[in-house]
């Protein structure tokens, strides 16, 4: 995929990033598994933000947008919205940085990531998600509060600091055939893309959708943002209804294709991730994991570097895994 246009972010926005989230962002671990090599026929790399603050790649774009807030936006505080990670990003980045938050989540979110975003002192608004509009709500608080806005996914300072996720993974590990994430609004694979190209220009990108939340790659397909009903995947972290108006030219542009899962699928991957590899992911951080697994990308990428996106599960997801018939 093509397009000649220039891109919303470049590298050195990345790496700029990187620099402003050294002292703060974890440099999460990068595990393999011999058993998932022999399992799928090739070198596969996890890059575990599951480990990271917060327990999700979100630190990494929330802490570079709010750390280049001036002393007066701080002061007026943030709003955010999100259906968990972003919010317990924003959350714990506005804590550090000693700016008040607001988050507008769904009341369906995972109870693990409302305590954890109200734990890190932020304060939360609870909307319905099929007849709310969460971003209506936030511009709402927004104007009254005097606040800044702070999207998931469209805004270049979030998708920047997203992709140093991937220029750590490439600093770790270079030389990868192929880089796969998992795909909701588009900001971490975005980033990841800009990173991934610049170090490595062979490198094919592969975005992973639940099946039933493929607004990506109908968008991809059809060559414009398309907008679908609230998806209903186990993946709470890629429940979104389209693209962003950043993410979608670099997605369009670098791109090698979509996968999709299917929910039985990611969640055996989770379960591998579990008794194999010993580490908790959550539904979304294991829509990668799945796509190898199921050898949705091409056999002749050998070396693979996963984006494991995060490790929030919620406690049913984990009853249902640990208590199977």
């Amino acid at each position: 995929m093509s397009n000649t246009k220039p891109l919303p972010i470049t590298f050195d926005d990345v790496r700029a990033a990187a620099e402003r989230l050294r002292s703060a962002a974890n440099r999460t671990p990068v595990f393999t598994s011999r058993t998932f090599d022999a399992l799928t026929g090739r070198q596969v790399f996890f890059k575990c933000e599951n480990f990271q603050r917060g327990g999700a790649f979100k630190f990494r774009g929330a802490y570079n947008r709010l750390v280049q807030l001036s002393t007066e936006e701080r002061a007026r505080g943030v709003v955010a919205f999100s259906s968990g990670n972003h919010a317990q990003g924003v959350a714990l980045a506005a804590k550090l940085l000693g700016i008040p938050a607001t988050i507008v989540m769904p009341n369906d979110a995972p109870r693990i990531k409302l305590e954890a975003t109200r734990g890190y002192g932020a304060h939360v608004v609870l909307y319905d998600r099929l007849t709310g509009d969460r971003e209506a709500i936030a511009r709402e608080l927004v104007e009254a509060r005097g606040a800044t806005l702070v999207p998931p996914f469209n805004d270049p300072h979030i998708i920047a600091g997203q992709g140093t996720a991937a220029l750590e993974l490439l600093t770790d590990v270079p030389d990868l055939d192929a880089l796969v994430a998992p795909v909701g609004g588009g900001g971490l694979l975005a980033g990841c893309a800009i990173a991934a190209k610049h170090v490595c220009p062979s490198i094919q990108l592969f975005g992973v959708e639940a099946e039933g939340a493929d607004d990506a790659k109908q968008s991809l397909q059809r060559g414009e943002i398309v907008h679908i009903p609230p998806p209903t995947t186990i993946a709470d972290g890629i429940r979104t209804q389209a693209l962003g108006t950043l993410t979608f030219p670099i997605l369009r542009a670098l791109l090698s294709d979509i996968v999709l899962v299917s929910d039985a699928e990611i969640l055996d991957a989770v379960r591998f991730a579990l008794t194999r590899l010993k580490i908790v992911v959550e539904p979304t951080g294991a829509v990668p994991i799945a796509a190898v697994m199921q050898n949705r990308i091409p056999s002749s990428c050998k070396r693979v570097g996963i984006i494991v996106s995060g490790g929030n599960i919620s406690d049913q997801v984990l009853h249902d895994l640990t208590h199977e018939d």
